[in-house]
């Protein structure tokens, strides 16, 4: 079993670690574009391994994609953070030349590996992928609503005082501070409903921080969070090596579930061995639904960008 993992940089190189410390694959390979960088994150990683106590093979390469051959699992990470003055336009076309190429180089060495996403904006860049490689549709996963869900959870059991592990809780919709929706009513504590534990106003700042939490991180350390992405996207990884069929949030083909048509939005996933397997209906009520058609239209418009740029 062999596992990539694109883009060496804080979350690239979390999301490889976490999948060595898991020992989910015999090889991992980290690839780069800057010459050595990944080589000599994986040489960090593998002087862990007598300390950790794990076997997963981690090597580095620069930019040599046969490196890559044989992956079951191909986790993209590479793209360009936006800068002061880059219109969304731009960061939408560098980012999805660089997400199709890397999918395109994975895919020639790796006819069957299941693509997950992380690359921002995470919803266009995983419906990039869907039309431009033309691979079964439970073969592409976005990323985004697992980590969005992981830290929804975070802020509830900050605010119930208790253990994130003792928690369900998920967000739907597009992976952005406007776009996400978390699902406050369907959040429980032990099978009990969070709606009964926490009132309306502290339910109402739980999704609040949860939708800004990137931004939160952003203004406190001075850039994009790495801990939380990574580990999201290795726990992707495991579910679909051991063949969990574990229930996340993911940014996915719908055609027609949700009322959606067109697009790769988050919603409620099996993930097992062959992607991700089934969408769940959660029967979300008016205002739900209502929020969910906001999210998928200002997704949407991002999408018109790639349309517009003749990517797809």
């Amino acid at each position: 079993m062999k596992i990539t993992v694109v883009g060496a940089g804080a979350v690239g190189a979390t999301c490889a670690d976490n999948i060595a410390r898991k020992d989910l694959a015999e090889e991992l390979v980290l690839l780069d574009i800057k010459e050595g960088f990944a080589e000599g994150k994986a040489i960090d990683m593998m002087q862990t391994a007598a300390l950790l106590g794990f076997n997963t093979q981690v090597s580095g390469v620069t930019n040599d994609y046969s490196k890559t051959a044989g992956s079951a699992v191909a986790v993209i990470t590479s793209g360009l953070p936006r800068k002061p003055g880059m219109t969304r336009e731009e960061l939408i076309g560098i980012n999805a030349g660089i997400v199709k190429g890397v999918a395109e180089n994975i895919l020639k060495y790796s006819p069957d590996a299941i693509i997950i996403v992380i690359s921002n904006p995470m919803d266009t860049m995983t419906y990039l992928a869907l039309r431009s490689l033309g691979l079964p549709k439970n073969r592409i996963i976005g990323m985004g609503g697992t980590l969005d869900s992981a830290r929804f959870r975070y802020y509830l059991s900050v605010a119930l005082k208790c253990n994130a592990n003792d928690l369900q809780g998920f967000v739907i919709g597009g992976h952005g501070d406007t776009t996400m929706i978390p699902l406050t009513r369907y959040a429980t504590y032990q099978s009990f409903p969070v709606s009964e534990l926490l009132d309306e106003a502290t339910l109402a700042k739980v999704a609040a921080d949860t939708m800004v939490g990137g931004a939160t991180l952003t203004g406190l350390i001075g850039t994009s969070a790495w801990y939380a992405p990574g580990a999201a996207g290795a726990a992707l990884v495991e579910s679909i090596i051991r063949d969990e069929k574990k229930l996340f949030t993911c940014c996915v083909s719908l055609e027609g579930e949700y009322g959606q048509q067109d697009i790769c939005l988050g919603v409620p996933v099996i993930i097992g061995r062959n992607g991700w397997e089934k969408i769940i209906d959660f029967k979300l009520n008016d205002a739900e639904q209502a929020a969910f058609a906001k999210s998928a239209d200002a997704v949407r418009s991002m999408n018109a960008v790639l349309k517009e740029m003749n990517l797809i």
